[in-house]
């Protein structure tokens, strides 16, 4: 994606952004964790985020 963006502002933006982004497989270990948890087990919210800040 960043490197078919031809606009140098939304390219700068997307590195920004991919520098932080959560890997798939991160996410995909996160949702199999909840979904695996036994039947009197409610998961009603995730929040996950990436533990990289920028500032």
């Amino acid at each position: 994606m960043v490197e078919t963006t031809s606009d140098e502002e939304t390219k700068a933006g997307l590195d920004e952004f991919y520098k932080v982004a959560i890997e798939s497989d991160s996410i995909a270990r996160a949702i199999t964790f909840a979904i695996e948890q036994p039947s009197d087990v409610g998961i009603n919210e995730m929040i996950i985020r990436p533990t990289v800040q920028i500032g």
